[in-house]
């Protein structure tokens, strides 16, 4: 991916069009990779504990760990969605209804 500046919903497009490319070409010692040839089991595992991670960071006063923390469950969960062939588009769709 091209070092630019994203904004907003663009870098989240941005990271799941990554792990799409890695779901289609595979690379060796790609941790996207190995997520998501291990598959949805082991994707919900680390959800999971991502989730965790970040209700811990949001009890702490230390702002940058929630903002690493909440990036890494955004992560995973790009990659949960990608593994179940669902789009941040779809999501965004979601959310647009409810507003």
């Amino acid at each position: 991916m091209a070092s630019q500046q994203l904004d907003g919903a663009a870098i989240l497009d941005a990271v799941y069009a990554v792990i799409q490319d890695r779901q289609e070409n595979p690379k060796e010692g790609s941790y996207t990779t190995y997520l998501l040839t291990e598959g949805v089991d082991k994707i919900l595992k680390k959800v999971g504990e991502e989730a965790s991670e970040v209700i811990i960071a949001a009890k702490n006063t230390d702002d940058n760990e929630l903002v690493y923390e909440v990036g890494d469950l955004l992560y995973h969960l790009l990659v949960l969605l990608a593994a179940k062939g669902v789009t941040p588009e779809q999501v965004y769709a979601e959310l647009r209804s409810r507003r």
